[in-house]
């Protein structure tokens, strides 16, 4: 291998980890974004969003809009559950 080849490796993996620490951060942003959603409405610091938590914030909450969040049927919201209920308009984003 010359050094022109050995530079040329070296740049495509120093771009590839570049890349991969990029893309490592958005998720991280992301997953903070929608965490801290929830951490607002999580009163008991579980994690996760039950009816009560979320009434408490949003009085108006019907237990048939908590079921239709409620995609897994666990009976609490977690951070992807909260994030769909922003994106369809029912829970107001922060």
């Amino acid at each position: 291998m010359t050094f022109s080849q050995t530079t040329q490796a070296t740049g495509r993996r120093t771009v590839a980890l570049w890349l991969g620490a990029v893309a490592l951060v958005m998720g991280l942003v992301a997953a903070s974004y929608a965490m801290g959603q929830g951490s607002a409405l999580d009163t008991d610091g579980d994690g996760l969003v039950s009816y009560t938590e979320l009434l408490m914030a949003m009085p108006d909450m019907t237990e048939t809009d908590f079921a239709t969040l409620d995609a897994d049927e666990s009976g609490a919201l977690d951070a992807d559950e909260l994030t769909a209920g922003q994106e369809a308009g029912i829970i107001p984003a922060s």
